[in-house]
């Protein structure tokens, strides 16, 4: 029996202790993206399951960690369940992976129906009126998440705004590049740090190519390995930061529309009432943090540790980060 074989073997049998012995695995297909966890689409044939599932799995020897900033897949899933209960657009989680069953880490989840390629979504006619419904429909998801109590869920961490600067900062060093812009970023970011708010559970990683979108809108709200409490801002600004508009950056909110909508729906869902300029701190942040990720891409590329064409290419836009940088910096410097 091959690897792959074995492996199909194996989900069948949890396949069935889930939902009877009538269930057959027909295929499972493991998807394109996800960089750092595997994809599968999962097809069944028999009665009373659904014909395809979602099968999110931890690479073997790439399990979460304790000095990891993922909280690991099975913390991933009680948090979408938590987040099923409070209203959010999520997947149904249908079964965590035990140890014992031999697939490795992860859970099965149901299948949503939509898109998450961004130029598609913001670009494609289909997506029009799912445009025009994502602000108001992305404000109510935040509000939801970020009222979620993950207390009883391990690993989940805090991590403020400051806090952050100074662990990219750290990191910047390391990689030993001098460019300017990111130190008098740091240097603003540090001078002008809003007063923080009371810390609450934030996704993480809110943006295009982690929401699932139809053509009504946010169909869910999809990969949570870097949920941590800390300022309900930080999810908006992530949202808002350039790089994250797919060329489209005359919309401020993800390329798609403006973030008045998006603060308007979040207040009326019960969360905090903030202002587009509330926001600002945030987007900076943003911004320097993803610049300083492409950095340490590159220096995986260069190195010889990860030789692939997309470290490479995902070096490259440290030039866009700084190009975004200098426009936040100049618009303080007017504000």
């Amino acid at each position: 029996m091959s690897e792959k074989q074995e492996f199909d073997s194996r989900l069948q049998a949890v396949l069935r202790r889930v939902y009877g012995e009538q269930i057959a695995l027909a295929s499972a297909n493991r998807l394109s993206g996800g960089a750092s966890q595997e994809t599968w689409l999962l097809t069944l044939n028999g009665t009373g399951a659904p014909e395809t599932l979602i099968l999110r799995r931890a690479p073997e020897g790439m399990e979460a960690t304790d000095d990891s900033r993922a909280i690991g897949l099975p913390n991933e899933a009680k948090l979408i369940r938590k987040a099923q209960h409070a209203g959010v657009a999520v997947p149904e989680v249908v079964h965590v992976l035990e140890p014992d069953e031999g697939v490795g880490e992860g859970f099965i989840m149901s299948r949503v129906e939509g898109e998450t390629i961004a130029r598609r979504i913001l670009r494609d006619d289909e997506y029009a009126k799912a445009r025009e419904n994502l602000p108001a429909q992305c404000g109510r998801a935040l509000a939801g998440i970020h009222r979620i109590d993950g207390s009883d869920v391990p690993r989940i961490r805090e991590s403020t705004g400051l806090a952050q600067v100074e662990q990219y900062e750290q990191t910047y060093q390391e990689i030993g590049v001098c460019r300017p812009i990111f130190d008098l970023a740091i240097v603003w970011l540090k001078e002008n740090a809003p007063k923080p708010l009371e810390p609450m559970l934030v996704h993480g990683d809110f943006r295009l190519g982690n929401i699932m979108v139809d053509e009504q809108g946010l169909a869910a709200v999809l990969d949570w390995e870097l949920a941590h409490y800390g300022d309900p801002r930080e999810d908006i600004g992530w949202m808002c930061t350039n790089s994250w508009r797919f060329g489209q950056s005359d919309k401020r909110l993800g390329g798609f529309g403006d973030v008045e909508p998006l603060l308007e729906a979040y207040a009326a869902a019960g969360g905090a009432e903030f202002t587009p300029r509330d926001i600002d701190w945030w987007d900076m942040l943003g911004s320097m943090k993803w610049g300083i990720m492409c950095m340490g891409m590159y220096e995986t590329f260069r190195s010889g540790a990860d030789a692939s064409v997309e470290r490479a290419a995902i070096g490259r836009r440290v030039s866009e980060t700084e190009m975004d940088l200098v426009n936040l910096l100049e618009g303080q410097r007017h504000a």
